[in-house]
């Protein structure tokens, strides 16, 4: 059979372009909800906002599951070293939202128990705002990530070696030790 017999039955494309979309289409979420931002994460997976319509209606309760991490709430010092195990142990390629101002910054609450900024411990790809952020926001923030994913920024930004927020959204402080050296783990 000949290549010309297959003309209207056959479909052709970029293998680079089918892995993003499935990429996009399948983020599987670790839920890692640690204050009242948790809250609109639950309700953005419940049935009036239904996150099924994007492939992502399980929250993953194993790390090794899941390819995103929702962190919503503020993240003390204590805790921050958990995060940082939990971001090691998922799969790669590996994507986090920073949800809500507490988590982006540390809100109002500066001081020294708070980790002003989820950044410093682990690399932010999008900022979801507000305090606490509705679910249509981390909806949007949702979307925004797919929308580098389909578009493959996400990967070209981490292989070319820069920040992997965006100009916008980049963090004022940059860590000038590792962030592992910093939480006391080895390298």
């Amino acid at each position: 059979m000949a290549l010309e017999d297959l003309s209207h039955n056959f479909l052709t494309g970029q293998i680079e372009d089918l892995v993003r979309w499935a990429r996009r289409a399948s983020v599987w979420p670790a839920s890692f909800g640690l204050a009242c931002c948790a809250i609109e994460m639950m309700a953005a997976g419940a049935a009036d906002f239904d996150l099924a319509r994007f492939g992502m209606e399980v929250f993953r309760n194993s790390p090794r599951q899941a390819d995103l991490m929702i962190v919503a709430g503020r993240v003390s010092q204590k805790m921050a070293p958990v995060l940082r195990q939990v971001y090691d142990q998922m799969m790669e390629p590996k994507w986090v939202i920073s949800m809500g101002v507490c988590a982006s910054s540390g809100g109002m609450f500066n001081n020294y128990a708070i980790v002003q900024g989820v950044d410093q411990i682990v690399p932010v790809d999008v900022y979801a705002p507000g305090c606490p952020p509705s679910p249509e926001t981390l909806i949007h923030s949702i979307l925004t990530l797919h929308e580098q994913i389909r578009t493959g920024e996400i990967m070209k930004r981490r292989s070319e070696g820069r920040p992997i927020v965006s100009p916008s959204q980049a963090s004022p402080w940059t860590p000038e030790v590792p962030v592992a050296v910093r939480l006391g783990t080895p390298k």
